[in-house]
């Protein structure tokens, strides 16, 4: 893991050096990883690509490692987390316990063996060490991905179907539940070809984040850089629960049929990028796997 920040950009450093600040005081972590980074000049550009459009929004992945004994729920961290970062920056957080993470990478899951290879070892408490990963079987992981995303693909366009059964059947609330039903799938589905790995949260605000590294696409699907925008995105976020109990929930059909458009445009986007992620996965496996030794 890489401990040396000079190949990041003097602004980066400094936002992630205050960030170290805050979040130590914060949640006293054992330790804080940087695993991803998107936007203009990103750590991931040949994922993400790079943009110019100021809608693209630029932020931090991060990984909180707790102690051994934290009995906090990590939802609580993350949300402590990312609250307080906000002055300083856009941050996602993933957090896991020392020995949860020491143990997958023993096992060289590979969402954990990458990040032992190309992440940024930001802070460390010094209470226990993370072990060496192990190399990962690239062609279980392409083989693993591939059915994991056909399953919660499939599923995403199931229900992206029912929704628009719902709408023929004069169903706005329904069918805009089965949407975020449907994004919330493919979101998943997207993390699995990815990562090997999906956090435990139906947050599709978070599911999003999650997922912006990985294409410029995917991050400016549901850009809320404006109110209009803001509100698209909240009326998908918020059906969840609202749509389907609270009486005062209300979708014009013009907003209903724009979700339509950014659900079946989300499953689109999920369908090319992740069957390249899988053929990139496959080149992998036939090269050399020295890089991960």
């Amino acid at each position: 893991m890489r401990t040396d920040m000079d190949t990041l950009p003097a602004a980066d450093r400094r936002r992630l050096q205050a960030l170290v600040r805050v979040i130590i005081k914060a949640v006293r972590p054992e330790k804080i990883i940087l695993y991803g980074f998107y936007g203009a000049g990103s750590l991931d550009a040949g994922a993400a690509g790079e943009t110019n459009d100021p809608a693209f929004p630029t932020g931090y992945d991060l990984l909180i490692v707790t102690r051994r004994g934290d009995r906090r729920y990590d939802h609580e961290i993350q949300d402590i987390t990312e609250n307080r970062s906000r002055v300083h920056a856009t941050v996602t957080v993933l957090v896991h316990d020392i020995d949860h993470v020491n143990q997958r990478l023993s096992e060289g899951q590979y969402f954990f063996s990458l990040m032992s290879r190309e992440a940024f070892l930001l802070y460390d408490a010094g209470g226990v060490p993370l072990c060496k990963a192990s190399p990962p079987d690239l062609t279980n992981i392409r083989l693993t991905a591939q059915k994991d995303f056909e399953r919660w693909s499939r599923q995403g366009r199931a229900f992206f179907n029912s929704a628009l059964f719902n709408v023929q059947q004069n169903e706005p609330r329904l069918a805009v539940f089965l949407l975020h039903q449907a994004a919330e799938h493919i979101y998943q589905a997207i993390l699995l070809a990815f990562m090997g790995y999906k956090p435990c949260t139906h947050n599709l605000d978070k599911l999003r984040r999650y997922t912006h590294r990985f294409s410029v696409e995917l991050a400016l699907l549901f850009p809320r850089d404006g109110a209009g925008e803001d509100r698209l995105f909240k009326l998908l976020l918020q059906s969840y629960v609202d749509a389907r109990y609270k009486e005062d929930y209300h979708i014009t059909e013009n907003e209903l049929q724009q979700l339509i458009q950014r659900i079946d445009k989300l499953l689109s986007i999920a369908d090319r990028i992740c069957h390249n992620r899988f053929k990139s996965l496959e080149k992998m496996a036939a090269a050399s796997t020295e890089g991960w030794t």
